[in-house]
């Protein structure tokens, strides 16, 4: 959780004014007695209206709370807002588990249907390491860095007339997976742009 903390930082200095007010809105509107933080109701309470709720799994609340004082204070909340911009909220496929870091995704899956993110298949390194999971015989996994990675390489060695489409194409698959930035639905239930 602390890649995401410090991408979080760094994100939230880099929005304008608008986008930092913005934030600090939301975080408002979240603190239903205004003392300062927001406790687990005042939290999912606000997600559910939004109609967020996949992030009021409850792992990730508990993964917010850096001080772990079971309220979140604003700063805690810059990483929810990072979140929620980036497409972030991903969770293992077996365990349910936030995952923060680095993890595996299902090749086969990330590629066959590249109109339902419900079509991917993501593991923590535990459940992955540890075989614990039940998938697709035969199917391989790769860490999200190496997928990216092997999506460019896919794009780079294509010929140049095609190039443009199959760089549309992994964008596409790319997005759908909340890999990267592309979360444009959560984005704008949020009124906020995506980065």
């Amino acid at each position: 959780m602390e890649g995401i903390r410090e991408a979080a930082v760094a994100y939230f200095e880099h929005l304008p004014e608008e986008k930092k007010n913005d934030a600090r809105t939301i975080f408002d509107r979240m603190d239903k007695n205004s003392d300062g933080k927001i406790d687990k109701d005042e939290y999912e309470e606000y997600l559910k209206k939004e109609n967020n709720t996949v992030l009021t799994h409850r792992s990730l609340f508990t993964e917010l709370d850096k001080d772990g004082d079971g309220r979140l204070n604003f700063e805690e909340t810059k990483v929810l807002y990072y979140i929620l911009q980036s497409g972030r909220a991903l969770f293992c496929n077996c365990c349910d588990k936030f995952l923060a870091d680095v993890y595996f995704s299902c090749f086969q899956c990330f590629c066959r249907d590249h109109e339902s993110a419900s079509s991917t298949y993501d593991l923590c390194c535990d459940c992955y390491g540890g075989k614990k999971y039940k998938h697709l015989h035969g199917h391989i996994f790769w860490d999200n860095f190496t997928l990216l990675s092997k999506s460019r390489s896919l794009a780079v060695r294509a010929p140049e007339q095609k190039r443009t489409e199959v760089l549309e194409n992994i964008e596409k698959i790319v997005q759908v997976a909340g890999l990267v930035v592309g979360c444009a639905a959560i984005a704008a239930s949020w009124g906020c742009s995506i980065m």
